[in-house]
C-alpha cells in the first residue's frame, strides 16, 4: 500500500520528517480496520524509507482519535466471532491470515508495528484521545498534548479491556499504580493530569503544538547517525525488558561494536575537527547483521 492509497490517514514527508495525520475529520477520527491496516502500511513504510528520519502522529480537525468506531456493523472491533481461540492458538496461529484478521486485536498489531519501528515516533495529541485514541500512542517514544486534550482509558465504560499492548506498554510509562487507577476509573481527564501522571511530557496550546513537535523532531535526528538512533530506539524498548542487565549488554556490546566502525569513525573525526558531522549511513541497508535476529518475535 503507498502514501498514494490511504484513506483513513494522511502521510506527509517535508525536511526529512513524516507527518501521519489520522483522517477521518467528520467521525472524530474513530478508528476502525481499515485505519489499523493502513497505519502499520505506513510505519513499515517509515522504516524502509531513508528519507523519512522521524515520525508525528497526530489527529485532523477537533480530535486526535474518539476511540473505536462503534457505529460499525456485526463485530465493532473486527473480530470473527465464530473463532474460539486459546493461548496455544495465539503462539501457533498467530501469522495466519484468518487469524491475524479476525482475532488478533486490531490494536496491538498498530502498536506492535509503531514499537518495530526504526524511526523516533512523536504523538502530537491534539483533542480528544480515548480508548485506542490513547492506548496507540503509548508505542510511540515522546507523546505532546495541547490544552484541549482528553484522554481517557474507557474500557472499563463498555465492559471490556485495555488492548494495544498497553499493559505492556502503559505501567512502563506512568507506573502501575497510575495505571491501575486509570484503567479501573475508566476517567476522562484532561492534558494537565495527564503531564501530572507522565503519559505527556509537555502541554502547549494548540495552535503551537505541531510546530513545537516538528522542534523536538529536529533536535533527535539532525547531526545525528540514523542507524545509530536505529538502534537505540530498540535497545532502550527492548533491553529494559530484559531479566538481567547481561542481555542489555551482550546487545550493547554488538551495536557499540559494529556503530563503531562506520558512522562512529565520522563523528570522532567531526568532534576532532570542530565541524558537523556528515553521517553516510541508511537504515534501508546498513543496519547490523545482529540486528534480523536480536528483533525476530519470540515464538
Amino acid at each position: 500500500m503507498s502514501a498514494t492509497e490511504f484513506k483513513t490517514i494522511r502521510y506527509e514527508v517535508t525536511e526529512s520528517i513524516l507527518t501521519i495525520t489520522l483522517h477521518r475529520p467528520e467521525q472524530m477520527n474513530a478508528f476502525t480496520p481499515e485505519m489499523a491496516n493502513e497505519l502499520i502500511a505506513a510505519f513499515q513504510q517509515a522504516s524502509a524509507d531513508d528519507a523519512v528520519r522521524a515520525v508525528i502522529v497526530t489527529g485532523a480537525g477537533k480530535a486526535f482519535c474518539a476511540g473505536m468506531d462503534l457505529s460499525a456493523p456485526g463485530n465493532v472491533f473486527g473480530l470473527d466471532e465464530s473463532e474460539r481461540p486459546t493461548l496455544e492458538d495465539m503462539h501457533a496461529r498467530f501469522d495466519e491470515p484468518a487469524f491475524i484478521n479476525g482475532v488478533r486485536d486490531t490494536g496491538g498489531r498498530v502498536t506492535l508495528a509503531i514499537f518495530e519501528c526504526t524511526k523516533p515516533v512523536i504523538g502530537a495529541i491534539n483533542g480528544a484521545a480515548v480508548g485506542i485514541g490513547v492506548t496507540m500512542t503509548l508505542a510511540m517514544d515522546i507523546r505532546l498534548a495541547s490544552e484541549k486534550a482528553r484522554i481517557g482509558f474507557v474500557f472499563g465504560r463498555i465492559g471490556i479491556v485495555p488492548e494495544a499492548c498497553s499493559s505492556w506498554f502503559l505501567p512502563r510509562i506512568v507506573g502501575i499504580q497510575q495505571a491501575l487507577e486509570w484503567t479501573y476509573t475508566a476517567d476522562i481527564f484532561d492534558a494537565h493530569e495527564a503531564l501530572r501522571g507522565r503519559l505527556v511530557k509537555a502541554v502547549y496550546p494548540l495552535e503551537q503544538l505541531l510546530e513545537e513537535a516538528r522542534k523536538l523532531a529536529r533536535r533527535i535526528v539532525d547531526n545525528r547517525s540514523p542507524v545509530a538512533v536505529a538502534l537505540t530506539r530498540q535497545m532502550l524498548y527492548r533491553n529494559s525488558a530484559q531479566p538481567h542487565p547481561v542481555d542489555a549488554h551482550r546487545v550493547d556490546s554488538l551495536a557499540m561494536f559494529y556503530s563503531s566502525i562506520a558512522d562512529g569513525k565520522e563523528g570522532v573525526r567531526s568532534f576532532l575537527e570542530k565541524r558537523d558531522p556528515d553521517f553516510q549511513s541508511r537504515v534501508s541497508s546498513d543496519l547490523p547483521p545482529f540486528y534480523p535476529e536480536w528483533t525476530r518475535l519470540p515464538e
